[in-house]
């Protein structure tokens, strides 16, 4: 599922805790959700027409609304949805009285696993679905392009139907030599060949119409009307007519010689494919690979350092080594593999089918080759090395743009590893990679722990209202190899190697120190800081931070600590008594992501928040966005009644600064207002141009 996407997801639900349950379940799934929630015949109306549904979760249990009712009141309003029954337990009878009522799945409460696996694949399918008829227009509309610009091509083009015309444009019957397409009624394509290419002709329509793996293209002897024969180059390509699926042919006449057209398409320099063809080989194995078959693999190789490789033998020499280089390829190719150039110096290599041990196997032989192998170009010789990165072809791949999207990261990692090396991605070993990379970057982890590799950033929040002192969010990065690295890729791994407590305490322990000397320059300063849940849960945290600030003496400096309402929603009860503890402390806490739940509010009975983040979702295009500047004023109003006060994150253009003034938000916070500044040991901050 696309990360980008909001699911909006209308509850049919009795119980409001049922739903925040679901709803914080698919936010901790990485699922974005846009909630609403009816009880009765008017709650749905209106959610409809506002939220315009993708998934409604139905429970049977609800008793002043059938699914029946649902449906309809759906249907009438023209968009496509998917519904979910939500059950207790799986009951049979119940199942099928769901899916006769409209359902298109169910899902189990107890079993959150298998009910993040039915959203996700109902929404995949709707998704599809809607695609599909976005599609079906685009064809449409391309047919009907097509069939205004059939009778305007020279090339004499044919539609055929179990091998009887059905459509011709005014080049076929030139070609042919008939004046209206009357005189091809009845008339077989068969008779438009010449008898020593009949059989042949024959087996290609035949496996054109099965759908089989045959030629597109033939050369043959085409027979005029009045007999005479002219030699022409046919292509094949399934196509439709009136909604019939049917065979589009093209007779090309042979205007240019066969070998002419195969030097053509060779590069001049190394005798292999030029660019153009190889990327038709590799269109023509990537359908291969999706009618079944297997075994095939894409290479790309580069010969290392190849810069400064030119620059001694000079430039005028270039040729000649790429010439030398291609002949140790071609050396290796069995009779079904290709090779061509694909850029400057970068060769594609696309090797038939092979076991994955043997396709190893030749690559290692092709890198011995030309590392063992002295190359002559002038009057100089010279050893060379090779990277070569690659992919296996299979159907989970079968996409030329991804085929050679992944063979080039594969090549740019060899060449990252220093030369000489081999990287072959398997897309049947994905899971095996992500644990091999999740226990390195567990390694970098413990390491940046241990050795302090932890960066800290602060974004200022700017007051609306005229607060006194500075306020500012801390957002937390790794060094890593190449440079430093954001939280969300290693703090899920921290997390499922029970990391995060001591993470948490290491930023604090820095805070604090960074408050003291703030404090000693007579900052007054609050700084927002991030808390994951494990920490909320840990007994010895609280205890540790009032001695940590007991002996920091903190007169004038504030720490805000903040988790996400669906968070917070899962782990009620710990987090209520923690956040009571921490406020017997002096310290405050923040919600963010507030405003994302089906009643963000009725939390604040049972959490006691300063501040509250509103939900960043709302503010994108905010101005453009009357729904999401409504809600925006509403926790505002509310926030005002409970003496809480609002903060709205992700602030990226003046207008929406200004709209937010207007409805009462206390403070802004965005790249527009201030990129994140490198928190220094000093306590001073450095200016960088980094995300948040």
């Amino acid at each position: 599922m696309k990360k980008d996407y909001v699911i909006k997801i209308l509850f049919i639900e009795n119980s409001l805790e049922e739903a925040e349950q679901i709803i914080s379940l698919m936010r901790n799934s990485g699922i974005a959700v846009r909630p609403a929630r009816a009880t009765n015949a008017e709650q749905l109306q209106k959610a409809i027409d506002e939220l315009e549904p993708d998934i409604v979760m139905f429970d049977p249990s609800i008793k002043v609304l059938t699914l029946r009712d649902v449906v309809q009141a759906l249907d009438a309003n023209g968009r496509d949805y998917s519904v979910i029954g939500l059950l207790d337990k799986v009951d049979g009878q119940q199942v099928a009285d769901l899916f006769v009522d409209g359902a298109r799945g169910v899902a189990p409460r107890n079993q959150p696993k298998q009910l993040i696996i039915v959203l996700q694949r109902e929404f995949e399918a709707l998704q599809t679905r809607r695609q599909v008829r976005r599609l079906e227009t685009s064809l449409r509309e391309s047919e009907r392009r097509c069939d205004a610009l059939l009778d305007s091509s020279n090339d004499a083009i044919a539609y055929v139907h179990e091998g009887m015309h059905v459509r011709a444009n005014q080049a076929y019957l030139d070609n042919f030599g008939y004046q209206s397409f009357d005189d091809l009624l009845g008339l077989p394509v068969m008779d438009m060949v010449d008898a020593a290419n009949a059989d042949e002709f024959k087996l290609l329509l035949k496996g054109h119409a099965r759908h089989e793996k045959v030629a597109s293209r033939i050369a043959l002897h085409a027979r005029r009307a009045d007999g005479s024969l002219f030699d022409a180059t046919v292509e094949f390509a399934p196509a439709t007519f009136e909604g019939e699926p049917c065979l589009q042919i093209v007779f090309r006449r042979q205007q240019v010689d066969p070998a002419v057209l195969e030097q053509l398409q060779r590069d001049p320099v190394t005798g292999l494919f030029n660019r153009s063809r190889m990327l038709e080989c590799v269109g023509n194995a990537v359908a291969g690979a999706t009618n079944g078959k297997k075994g095939q693999a894409l290479l790309l190789v580069e010969p290392d350092n190849w810069k400064t490789l030119v620059a001694g033998i000079g430039l005028s020499r270039a040729d000649e080594l790429l010439a030398a280089f291609a002949g140790r390829v071609r050396m290796l190719l069995d009779t079904d593999d290709v090779a061509g150039m694909l850029a400057e110096h970068t060769f594609g290599i696309m090797l038939d089918s092979r076991e994955d041990a043997t396709t190893r196997e030749w690559i290692a032989k092709l890198q011995q080759s030309i590392s063992a192998d002295i190359f002559d170009v002038g009057e100089r010789s010279m050893s060379l090395t090779a990277s070569i990165g690659g992919s296996l072809l299979g159907e989970k791949n079968a996409n030329a743009d991804q085929l050679l999207n992944e063979a080039a990261q594969a090549l740019r990692m060899a060449q990252s590893l220093g030369g000489n090396k081999i990287e072959l991605n398997d897309p049947a070993a994905g899971e095996k990679a992500d644990r091999e990379r999740d226990l390195y970057w567990l390694d970098l982890l413990k390491e940046s722990l241990q050795k302090n590799g932890l960066v800290l950033y602060h974004q200022q929040i700017v007051s609306l209202q005229d607060a006194e002192g500075e306020y500012s969010e801390i957002l937390l990065r790794m060094n890593g190899p190449k440079g430093e690295v954001m939280p969300a890729f290693f703090m899920p791994i921290a997390e499922k190697n029970k990391l995060n407590c001591a993470i948490d305490r290491w930023v604090l322990h820095r805070i604090i120190s960074a408050l003291q000397i703030r404090e000693s320059h007579g900052m007054q300063t609050t700084f927002f800081v991030k808390l994951t849940a494990d920490s909320i849960s840990d007994e010895t945290l609280l205890p540790w931070l009032a001695e940590r600030l007991k002996r920091a003496a903190l007169k004038h400096g504030r720490i805000v600590l903040e988790m996400t309402e669906s968070k917070i929603m899962t782990m009620l009860r710990p987090a209520q008594e923690f956040v009571n503890g921490w406020k017997k402390l002096g310290g405050k806490f923040a919600l963010e992501q507030f405003g994302s739940g089906l009643n963000s509010f009725q939390l604040l009975n049972h959490i006691d928040a300063d501040y509250l983040k509103i939900d960043r979702s709302y503010m994108a295009d905010l101005p453009q966005h009357a729904e999401s500047q409504k809600k925006i004023a509403e926790i505002c109003e509310q926030a005002k009644a409970l003496n809480r006060q609002t903060i709205a994150e992700w602030v990226e253009d003046a207008t929406s600064t200004s709209l937010l003034f207007a409805y009462g938000v206390d403070f802004v916070q965005g790249n527009f207002l201030q990129i994140p500044q490198l928190l220094t040991s000093s306590g001073s901050v450095v200016m960088q141009a980094v995300g948040n």
